[in-house]
């Protein structure tokens, strides 16, 4: 099932690293404003402290966090990073996006139609990143029947970037739960890069560097940007 075609709750205020995160600079919107809050942009940032490096974002770590790179079969490359904590999972990818407007809005109605045709629902709700989709998939348990999945799409719009999450688990549905994996979220950086992009290409993520080791990089060829909740492709898993 593509969620990410080409062309929740009320608002409140897996590898892992630990140690603090960089202090923030001035952070200057593209209209001027101040940005209160993450995800970044590589230039809101003064360094990237103890962030773990994957190309195309730099994800915070927190303890007994484990990070899951997804890879996709058909080209090699790495098309997903999903961290999990607290027994919840966010699968986080960045997007290429027009430097005038941003698309989190023309997605997330995407999304909601498509989980709709698939036999699910989605609520358009306010969330602490704006407004954000809680979904129900369907699912087909082990017995044959049909049931439904929670899920949480989360996105960020950023200058010529886009970062979406999902949020699956117990945080998908409770608020307390979401706590830790929205600061997640809220503390990535994502590094655009000035190359020419169409919107919505999967901006290029890579594997971890391994021992204090070079990052491994993916393949020259992204992945396509879909997402299937409910199918994992292979993975690489580590846990610090």
């Amino acid at each position: 099932m593509g969620l990410f075609r080409r062309g929740a709750r009320e608002n409140a205020a897996d590898e892992t690293t630990t140690g603090a995160t960089p202090e923030v600079a001035a952070q200057a919107s593209d209209d001027g404003g101040a940005r209160e809050r993450g995800p970044w942009d590589v230039s809101d940032v003064d360094g990237t402290g103890a962030r773990l490096d994957l190309g195309a974002i730099l994800v915070p770590g927190r303890p007994g966090m484990e990070l899951r790179m997804e890879i996709d079969k058909a080209s090699g490359a790495v098309s997903a990073a999903a961290v999990s904590l607290g027994g919840s999972t966010l699968q986080l990818q960045a997007f290429a996006a027009p430097r005038t407007e941003g698309i989190w809005d023309e997605i997330r109605a995407e999304i909601a139609e498509s989980v709709t045709k698939q036999g699910g629902s989605a609520d358009d709700l306010p969330g602490p990143f704006g407004r954000e989709l809680l979904a129900r998939l369907p699912v087909r348990t082990p017995e044959g029947r049909t049931g439904h999945r929670p899920a949480r799409f989360i996105g960020a719009d950023g200058p010529r970037w886009f970062l979406r999450g999902v949020v699956t688990g117990k945080a998908a549905v409770d608020p307390e739960a979401a706590v830790e994996l929205e600061s997640v979220f809220a503390d990535i950086v994502v590094v655009r890069g000035t190359e020419a992009r169409a919107p919505r290409d999967l901006l290029t993520l890579r594997l971890p560097a391994q021992d204090g080791g070079p990052a491994q990089p993916a393949a020259d060829e992204p992945a396509a940007p879909t997402f299937d909740p409910m199918t994992r492709g292979p993975e690489i898993t580590e846990i610090r």
